[in-house]
């Protein structure tokens, strides 16, 4: 990979996505509204203290992942990625190009997310905000990178929908919103162990109520890491030039 290349493709993604202010609202807007009307509809309770960290980690990632996946595809049908791949452009520069544009929307995003669920939203949080803040960033970048792996797969915007009920869907079941994970059927929980969505809310729900040392909230980053490098190699490997 080269690295100029690489931000070269990160500033074109950028510069295409600031002449969007529907992609904007979306990525930056959206999941905060969604986190507010989740504390709006549980007012004067201690429901939204308790599935709040969990809302950081889904809206984001869900938003994350369909702009991205949407986005790597549009390019590729209209042949915009066949004509950047005749030039001396990898693969790899490519699909990190995309994740490190997408990443820094993730970052900024995801401190939109934190600061309005604590500041505006009343978020209670034990822990650090900026540990949050953290594992927040590394979910979005998550769900970037497996929407750019999902869109190595489809050949329409359709298709790419239709990955959130296998891709996204069972994480999100599993992920211990709606039963503790540790409550869970055994196949089951062995499952969510293995999906990073899970990793994710249980680190964001560890912050929350400060129940876990740092060194135990680093081992979730690193596996959270694991998925975003694996999904990063894998849609190297696997992304076309165009759609047939």
């Amino acid at each position: 990979m080269n690295p100029g290349r690489t931000l070269a493709t990160a500033g074109r993604v950028l510069t295409q996505v600031r002449h969007d202010p529907r992609t904007i609202a979306l990525l930056l807007v959206v999941p905060s509204l969604l986190i507010g009307l989740l504390a709006w509809i549980f007012a004067d309770t201690e429901v939204f203290n308790t599935i709040g960290p969990a809302m950081i980690a889904l809206f984001p990632f869900i938003v994350m992942f369909l702009i991205t996946s949407i986005t790597t595809l549009r390019e590729r049908r209209t042949g915009t990625l066949e004509r950047l791949l005749s030039m001396p452009l990898g693969r790899g520069d490519l699909i990190m190009g995309y994740t490190l544009a997408f990443g820094l929307l993730a970052i900024l995003q995801s401190a939109i997310a934190v600061g309005f669920a604590v500041w505006v939203c009343g978020l209670e949080i034990a822990g650090s905000i900026w540990l949050l803040l953290l594992v927040a960033v590394a979910d979005a970048v998550l769900g970037t990178t497996l929407g750019l792996l999902a869109s190595a797969f489809a050949n329409t915007e359709f298709q790419v929908v239709q990955f959130m009920p296998a891709l996204v869907f069972p994480q999100i079941l599993l992920g211990g919103i709606f039963l503790a994970r540790d409550q869970l059927p055994d196949v089951l929980r062995e499952i969510s162990d293995w999906l990073p969505l899970s990793h994710a809310i249980d680190a964001l729900q560890a912050v929350a109520a400060d129940s876990q040392d740092a060194a135990w909230i680093g081992g979730e980053l690193l596996i959270l890491l694991a998925w975003i490098v694996g999904a990063i190699v894998l849609g190297s490997i696997t992304l076309r030039r165009r759609t047939p």
